[in-house]
């Protein structure tokens, strides 16, 4: 890249929602603003001259205007910190991929120098409508045209399909097995980050709970059980990007910070069926695009956040990654390859199925954790990183393999 780009000091909220110990859904719980606030304020404490340091911001948000009806979202910054008022901020979408475009904006205005010092976040806010309704705005992650003609819990819909492609094309008990042992990696995981939405999950056995759980199309999808599926999530997340001059201004040492190395950004047509629902196309082409331009390969990334909305997704994601052939993605999980201690560590704090999916927040919520890990500043979610892969990577995704962004780390030096 055309100079050095590097990101610190990021921060999570809670991931609120079911599983939580505080959370009541007759109870009013904290709004978009508070997220927003606490996230905000998380950062810009983190750093040298707090807000007067920071030279824009972007929002990635997918759908405030229907859950919370509230749009205009860049005018929530100057309510963040009176600082932030009169300076440029934006707001991008691109559904569950929404996070991840707020980095691509942030890195962006570091590369064309219009910023040295940006603040990315990512929010939303999802629990103030019932779950059936809620699936009908999230559909809009989705070709809306073709709503009718999709389930009633839509996106669910699309990924039991996408399962019981894996089934028939190549064995189901042996995808069922990784996809229980992907949940039960989630939770493991989760129950190490204090703010992660299954951190109070004491399930004994997580693995048989969904093991046990079988699929059933007459109270929910065909092909995928409750656990296979990320939770409705409301919460935030924020990061600095910043250039080298950037870290002197905010007093960030680089070794505190984490270097962006590569990134891509693929679109597929929304308006068109995957062609075999048994690959993500385009999660695999950014994949190769971040690499390529990396100069790396996959068995040099020591860990990997991706997104997991569905249990299927993340086996799919290994096989983009080349980690497992087609069809051995399951297996791959399954034999505990994935796991934190694992030959490539998956999503440590959770992934959107353990630690929560707060659409609009979760590629910046991603980007956040392995700032952690590669900065040794995960606390009980910490795993090692070894030497000789010092590379982390994230995948996030906006609809069905649709909006992707993959973005390659380092820790600074």
């Amino acid at each position: 890249m055309r100079r050095k780009v590097y990101m610190t000091a990021g921060y999570n909220t809670i991931s609120m929602g079911t599983g939580r110990k505080e959370f009541n859904p007759k109870k009013e719980r904290a709004g978009l603003e508070e997220h927003l606030k606490e996230a905000g304020q998380g950062v810009l404490g983190r750093i040298k001259g707090g807000a007067d340091s920071v030279d824009e911001g972007v929002i990635g948000n997918f759908m405030a205007a229907r859950f919370n009806k509230q749009a205009n979202l860049p005018g929530f910054f100057p309510m963040i910190d009176k600082n932030l008022e009169y300076k440029p901020a934006t707001s991008v979408e691109g559904a569950c991929g929404s996070g991840g475009l707020s980095l691509m904006a942030g890195i962006r205005s570091v590369l064309g120098e219009t910023a040295e010092v940006v603040l990315s976040m990512g929010v939303e806010v999802q629990n103030t409508v019932k779950a059936i309704y809620g699936a009908d705005i999230l559909a809009g992650a989705g070709w809306f045209k073709e709503r009718k003609n999709g389930h009633a819990y839509f996106f669910p819909g699309q990924f039991s399909d996408r399962a019981g492609a894996y089934f028939a094309k190549y064995d189901r008990d042996r995808a069922r097995k990784g996809m229980a042992q992907w949940y039960a990696n989630a939770i493991e995981n989760a129950r190490l980050d204090p703010t992660a939405q299954e951190f109070h999950n004491t399930h004994p056995d997580p693995y048989g709970l969904s093991l046990k759980s079988e699929p059933n199309g007459k109270v929910f999808v065909d092909n995928l059980n409750y656990m296979d599926c990320s939770k409705v999530s409301d919460g935030a997340s924020g990061i600095i990007i910043a250039s080298e001059e950037g870290l002197k201004r905010i007093g960030v040492d680089k070794k505190d910070a984490v270097e962006v190395v590569a990134f891509a950004q693929t679109i597929r047509n929304i308006t068109e069926q995957p062609a075999d629902r048994t690959e993500l196309t385009a999660i695999k082409k950014a994949i190769e695009l971040a690499l390529t331009k990396a100069e790396i390969t996959v068995k040099q990334v020591g860990t990997i956040e991706l997104h997991d909305c569905f249990s299927i997704a993340g086996i799919l994601t290994i096989e983009a990654l080349g980690l497992a052939k087609p069809g051995e993605g399951c297996d791959y999980v399954a034999a505990g390859k994935t796991k934190r201690n694992g030959e490539m560590p998956v999503n440590t704090t959770g992934g959107l199925i353990g630690w929560g999916h707060p659409t609009g927040a979760t590629g910046v919520h991603q980007a956040v954790t392995i700032w952690q890990q590669l900065t040794g500043k995960a606390g009980a979610a910490q795993i090692e990183i070894h030497p000789d892969r010092p590379y982390g990577m994230t995948i996030n995704m906006g609809g069905d393999d649709v909006t992707v962004s993959c973005i390659i780390y380092k820790r600074g030096e």
